[in-house]
């Protein structure tokens, strides 16, 4: 009967709990909605270094051969008499030889586009060769951004942190700006091929100018050439030999720092190595107790206790013993010094002992003698006069 009781509880507890998970569950399922987000991810491989990623792949679906190189390397980069050049570097890292091979080429039927320098930072503005020979000249100012109007597209701006320029005795075919705010676009003629000059190629980029997105409130801000001005600037700029040759992109890589990429991605290693370190280092260390007292030093030094050794021995009619070791200490140094003379006994080793210190035999004689244990004074003379003997031999 007891087994049977014991038996329904189990059951009972067991239906209890069946019912309470499938409440929770029939609760959560009714609450929660499954919902799908989409999550930006960084990019990766090529596109997170080549900068004009973005703009290699479109051509390469609007048809067009696209090569891409993070430097300009004219021994081995061979380009055809109608190709395009995109340079996006610093025009002045290009050495005076470059420069004019790469003129000579547009002399060919090329099509080079440069942008302008950044603002130097010094006082001295470093020379760009190949801008002085097209007479392009840079300008100091920083004026507003350059407005831009596509039909059918939200007002833009561009060239927010270009530099701008001047021209000196040439006459481009097209130009963007004017006398009194500088110019931010322009295009050269150049024997049978063109050279584009503009101030900025921020709209090209991945990631594109920010600042030039749709200025419009509630407007989303999207960048790079998925801004609809940013595709219809693009084409424009690349209208010469559009689609008649290679197009050529030079970027400057943009690879973040060794220790950057260590810090921020690296984590999952040196995080819990340094963890580690520091156990094993708390566990090394010196364990710092409460401070204790320093241990006392000796309150006599090594002749007071002889000294207070000697007048105990003196207190308590030991006195033999302190003559017998003052007496041996002259004898072992008269045997050091004088081993003649120690050899000797008697009557002969006292006159031997006063003929080399120059005292007389008498009082040398006496010292030799042992006194008696009650004469204090007698025991006082010997003493010092077996220590005087002993300094002077």
């Amino acid at each position: 009967m007891s087994r049977l009781r014991s038996g329904a509880r189990i059951a009972l507890i067991v239906l209890l709990a069946a019912a309470v998970i499938g409440g929770g569950v029939t609760w959560f399922l009714h609450t929660y909605e499954k919902v799908e987000r989409e999550i930006a991810l960084p990019p990766r491989g090529e596109a997170g270094y080549n900068p004009l990623y973005a703009l290699k792949k479109a051509l390469q679906a609007d048809g067009l051969k696209v090569e891409s190189r993070q430097r300009l390397n004219l021994a081995t980069q061979k380009l055809g008499a109608h190709d395009t050049l995109l340079i996006l570097n610093d025009p002045r890292s290009m050495t005076p030889v470059e420069s004019r091979r790469l003129l000579e080429w547009v002399a060919g039927g090329g099509h080079l586009l440069l942008r302008t320098p950044p603002e130097s930072s010094g006082n001295e503005e470093t020379s760009v060769p190949i801008l002085e020979a097209l007479g392009i000249l840079l300008t100091e100012d920083s004026p507003e951004c350059e407005p831009l109007q596509v039909e059918g597209q939200d007002h833009h701006v561009e060239f927010c942190n270009g530099r701008r320029f001047f021209f000196n005795e040439v006459e481009p075919e097209l130009s963007w700006g004017d006398l009194q705010a500088a110019y931010v676009y322009a295009r050269l003629a150049h024997g049978k091929g063109h050279v584009d000059v503009l101030a900025d190629f921020d709209f090209l980029t991945n990631n594109g100018n920010m600042e030039g997105a749709s200025l419009l409130a509630g407007a989303s801000k999207s960048g790079g050439l998925r801004d609809g001005p940013h595709r219809a600037l693009a084409r424009q700029v690349l209208a010469p030999n559009y689609g008649q040759g290679t197009v050529h992109l030079v970027y400057a890589a943009q690879m973040p720092s060794l220790l950057r990429t260590v810090l921020t991605q690296g984590w999952p290693v040196w995080a819990p190595l340094l963890l580690a370190l520091l156990a094993w280092l708390w566990l090394r260390m010196q364990r710092f107790g409460p401070l204790r007292p320093s241990p006392p030093t000796e309150r006599r030094s090594l002749l007071e206790h002889v000294r207070a050794s000697g007048e105990h021995l003196f207190r308590y009619n030991r006195r033999a013993l302190l003559y017998a070791a003052v007496r041996n200490s002259f004898l072992a140094r008269l045997r050091r010094r004088d081993p003649v003379a120690a050899a000797l006994t008697g009557e002969a080793q006292i006159s031997a002992i006063a003929e080399r210190l120059g005292i007389s035999a008498d009082r040398i004689r006496t010292a030799l003698q042992p006194p008696s244990s009650h004469d204090k004074p007698a025991f006082r003379d010997r003493i010092s006069t077996l220590i005087q003997l002993r300094n002077r031999i």
